[in-house]
């Protein structure tokens, strides 16, 4: 039992860590950790290597919202928080908002255990019952997205073509010989961070004084939001292609939400981004079928994963968020403290810079193309500014992995 619990410390430590850094991704520890597995078990068990896996993945499920609200920079399940996270940090709110996706995460993952026992019965026949028809559904969830999530038809018609657009940007690149990770690398840090961070720069933005927010509502539209961030969490948990970025769109519809506030929106994603990271695992018991990186690991560490060991899990992942709630928010607040210091338009020039430094030598380390790798970026780049300038929602770059994805499940390619 002692070294569960050091175990789990040590990966709510570094899981931060992986979190608070731009870049470095969850999946990179767990690589490094299932690599040397033969050897970590001549010392430990199967379970106490999980645990730390575990502890990681839903750590750096919370924390990296932190860069992605206070610097711009998004990760694949945080693309769709940058726009709403920016405004309010430009309104003075950011220690709001980091409180909004701390609790929000937490609360929607208590949820998700406290429904869990009906979720066992029910989602499995969803699963089966849906499994052939993901392609169409998707179709049906976009187009109700794209109408509701726009006021006039002159919006729907750019946010359609936008969609499209991204969504052939998507194929071209995830279905070419440059490679799924630089791939992602470039599109992603283009559409939704380094336009963020240039349309910024060229508005001269200035941080305001964040205002002294300690105390969130916690109203029906919280709750409302809470719920749809669990609910939506386990049907990515279940779905293939899809992560919380999709569903946070998908949220909108379950909630019949079409004008959904800045800060409903953040506690959707945060709740739909931790509690997908626990019922990707809980999918190895349900379907057989892991559904994150993670969940894989822990899969071939566990050779047969029982109900006992998805309690565990559950404990572990409970006490791992109620302790990450906390560093989230003390962390937040720490920083936010000191980015008033910074000269904003400084650090953003610094992060665009290091953003591209990592995309052109990340390339390099892959043996990638450098100059079609670098016409990709720019083009991710001029369509995420077009975004900006014409006041669309980045939700609408998200064709550029949903596409592909409606494309595979009907198919296609």
């Amino acid at each position: 039992m002692f070294d569960i619990l050091i175990t789990l410390i040590f990966g709510i430590i570094i899981g931060t860590i992986t979190g608070i850094m731009p870049g470095l991704h969850v999946n990179t520890v767990g690589i490094i950790i299932f690599s040397t597995s033969p050897t970590l078990l001549s010392i430990t068990n199967p379970l106490v290597i999980s645990t730390f896996l575990v502890s990681i993945a839903l750590t750096h499920a919370m924390i990296e919202f932190i860069p992605s609200l206070l610097m711009g920079i998004p990760s694949e399940d945080t693309v769709l928080s940058v726009q709403p996270g920016h405004r309010m940090l430009f309104k003075g709110e950011s220690m709001g908002a980091i409180r909004l996706v701390s609790f929000g995460g937490y609360c929607s993952i208590v949820l998700l255990i406290i429904i869990m026992p009906i979720l066992f019965i029910v989602l499995p026949l969803i699963y089966y019952g849906l499994k052939e028809y993901i392609g169409i559904l998707l179709i049906i969830i976009m187009i109700l997205i794209l109408y509701f999530s726009n006021k006039s038809n002159n919006k729907r018609l750019m946010s359609t073509l936008i969609f499209l657009v991204s969504g052939i940007m998507g194929l071209v690149l995830l279905n070419g010989n440059l490679g799924s990770n630089i791939a992602l690398l470039s599109m992603l840090s283009g559409l939704f961070s380094v336009s963020n961070l240039i349309y910024s720069i060229n508005n001269n933005s200035k941080i305001p004084h964040q205002k002294d927010i300690k105390n969130i509502v916690i109203d029906s539209k919280f709750k409302k939001s809470v719920f749809a961030g669990s609910i939506s969490g386990c049907i990515m948990g279940l779905l293939p292609g899809l992560g919380p970025a999709q569903g946070t769109l998908i949220a909108q519809i379950i909630t019949l939400n079409k004008d959904i506030k800045v800060d409903n929106f953040l506690v959707t994603n945060s709740g739909i981004n931790v509690c997908d990271t626990l019922f990707s695992l809980i999918a190895i018991y349900l379907i057989s079928n892991p559904r994150s990186a993670i969940s894989v690991y822990v899969n071939n560490l566990i050779e047969d994963i029982t109900l006992i060991h998805i309690l565990f899990f559950i404990c572990v992942s409970l006490v791992c968020v109620s302790v990450t709630c906390v560093v989230s928010i003390k962390l937040g607040d720490l920083l936010i403290k000191n980015i008033k210091k910074v000269d904003y338009n400084k650090l953003n020039i610094f992060i665009v810079v290091l953003i591209s430094m990592i995309v052109f030598f990340y390339t390099i380390l892959s043996q990638g193309c450098i100059w079609y790798v670098i016409l990709c970026y720019i083009t991710s780049i001029s369509l995420g500014i077009l975004v900006n300038t014409l006041d669309l929602s980045k939700s609408n770059l998200m064709g550029v992995l949903i596409i592909p994805s409606i494309l595979t499940y009907i198919g296609i390619i």
